[in-house]
């Protein structure tokens, strides 16, 4: 097999990866729900690359993610519920649909206003239509949370449910009740922990970072930049303890946690003092 510019040879390598028998047994155990956070990971690392105006590294990133593209299309094309043809198919309608300006026999030229405005009508359309495929469902109350889009990273998704909620007064008016609030969810996961309770540990662990997005949104600041500043800080206080211990001639494995946790207040006094 040889690397090539057609898309035709990325399915062949998907189909050889996912072929029983001589196909990797990694890729073959992997369904949807089990690539679905690469896919997402992929997203952002695209989006990583943008920021760094790094184009070779964005070259390889959309490769990545147009891989997770594939993926999902040959799981479901072994379904027998749709293949890589018909993703193709569908994005290229819908691109044809929501610019007849460009594409239809009367295009001609429109504002950017116009343009916006035809998309969201069109959009409009297309959501009808999908309803209307869809098996009927009961009939459901309409909900305030409806608007908030469910595939938002779960950061952001939180603090859209919380800031819709807050329209209507279920909302805390002292970010210090919101505190009291994580200290209740940490006393419940360790509870939780005493109980050796996993899928509790987990539940009661979301809903403590619920808690936090919650804080972040009362004091003013997001929850997604403040967590990145923090990953920030963590690998500049990290790699301090490696470049420490590096000078004695050793690393990470060699030393003892109580040493690395000196280091480390090392490195935040030496931040503090900069």
């Amino acid at each position: 097999m040889t690397p090539s510019r057609d898309i035709a040879r990325l399915l062949e390598i998907m189909a050889a990866l996912r072929t029983p028998g001589s196909g990797c047994p990694w890729d073959l155990e992997q369904d949807f729900a089990s690539i679905a956070p690469y896919t997402i990971e992929e997203a952002y690392e695209v989006a990583e690359a943008i920021a760094r105006h790094d184009l070779d590294d964005l070259r390889d990133e959309l490769g990545d993610l147009l891989l997770q593209v594939v993926f999902h299309a040959r799981v479901a094309q072994e379904q027998g519920v749709f293949s890589f043809g018909d993703v193709v198919e569908a994005i290229t309608r819908k691109m044809i649909r929501r610019h007849p300006h460009v594409f239809a026999d009367s295009a001609g030229r429109l504002t950017p206003s116009d343009v916006e405005g035809a998309w969201d009508r069109i959009k409009a359309e297309e959501k009808a239509e999908r309803a209307a495929r869809r098996p009927e469902q009961p009939a459901q109350t309409p909900s305030l949370l409806s608007d908030v889009k469910p595939g938002q990273p779960a950061l952001t998704r939180a603090m859209e449910l919380q800031r819709k909620a807050s329209t209507v007064g279920f909302d805390w008016n002292d970010p210090r009740a919101v505190l009291a609030k994580i200290r209740e969810e940490a006393d419940e996961i360790e509870a939780a922990l005493d109980a050796g309770n996993s899928a509790e540990i987990a539940a009661e662990t979301g809903d403590l970072m619920f808690a936090l997005v919650n804080l972040a949104r009362h004091v003013g600041a997001d929850p997604e930049s403040a967590l990145r500043g923090t990953n920030a800080k963590f690998e500049r206080r990290f790699h301090f303890i490696e470049q420490a211990l590096a000078a004695q001639g050793r690393g990470c494995a060699d030393a003892s946690l109580a040493e690395m946790d000196a280091l480390w207040n090392a490195a935040k006094a030496a931040e503090s003092q900069g």
